[in-house]
């Protein structure tokens, strides 16, 4: 048996009524997928996947969420593959909804991140779980202290130099502390950005995450010369960046953070 979804970029999608063979294109869906109960029917998910790390080890790996193995997820036969907007590009999501159901999420807030709990829940037939979880994930957000009304400047990459712009989960993340993101007037999400504009916004908190790129003290250094009055500081970036099950480690965190930057 089938059922007909809406995902969450508005496609209608036959998926089936129980599936059994799911593959996970995201690392935080893949978790979260986890943490809903599905281990046994999870059955390919990217290198990037990383937790829980029972299910790296475990589970089949297809590929990078930009570079994945066709041959390889085609041999898996799945009977559900569950991408996400921002992680994969609309070639691959084209490429394999030629062959199997392919269902979309899309986060770019915490609002969202809440829907696609439900929405994981849902569409693998575990919608008690998935309504628990979210309830569970909102509650512990609220325990999250709000920070001072500060401008901060959230880094992603050098060379060139990006940072997180609005419409970004990572923006929604620093609103929900009470921060002031000073760069989502900017056109697009992730924009690129020089020192002298970094000097010119000049914000009184940087975070230098430590992914996708993998930020340096030398790093931290070369901005400080920039915005010697500013608080610089290397982040965690799964506790800004990972949605789902994950956010139930952010309270802790990011309290500890606040509590050891504003002292």
């Amino acid at each position: 048996m089938s059922r007909l979804i809406l995902d969450a970029v508005g496609r209608e999608v036959i998926i089936p009524e129980m599936p059994t063979r799911v593959i996970s294109l995201c690392p935080s869906q893949t978790e979260t997928l986890v943490a809903l109960g599905i281990t046994d029917r999870l059955v390919g998910i990217t290198r990037f996947c990383v937790h829980p790390e029972t299910t790296w080890k475990t589970v089949t790996r297809i590929g990078g969420t930009k570079t994945p193995n066709y041959e390889k997820i085609r041999s898996l036969n799945p009977d559900l593959i569950i991408a996400e907007k921002e992680e994969n590009t609309q070639e691959i999501i084209h490429t394999l909804e030629k062959d199997f159901p392919v269902v979309v999420t899309n986060v770019e807030s915490i609002e969202d991140s809440l829907k696609m709990i439900t929405q994981l829940g849902n569409w693998i037939q575990a919608p008690e779980a998935g309504d628990k979880l979210s309830i569970e994930v909102k509650q512990a957000l609220h325990q999250i202290e709000t920070w001072p009304a500060m401008e901060v400047a959230y880094f992603i990459w050098k060379d060139p130099w990006m940072v997180a712009g609005h419409s970004t989960y990572i923006n929604s993340v620093l609103q929900f502390m009470g921060l002031k993101n000073c760069f989502t007037s900017m056109p697009g999400r992730y924009p690129e950005i020089s020192l002298a504009q970094l000097k010119h916004a000049d914000p009184q908190i940087v975070f230098l995450s430590s992914e996708p790129y993998p930020f340096k003290e030398e790093h931290a250094i070369a901005l400080k010369s920039i915005l010697p009055e500013a608080y610089i500081i290397p982040v965690d970036g799964e506790m800004f960046s990972w949605y789902g099950v994950h956010q139930l480690e952010m309270p802790s965190y990011l309290n500890k953070l606040k509590e050891g930057l504003l002292e």
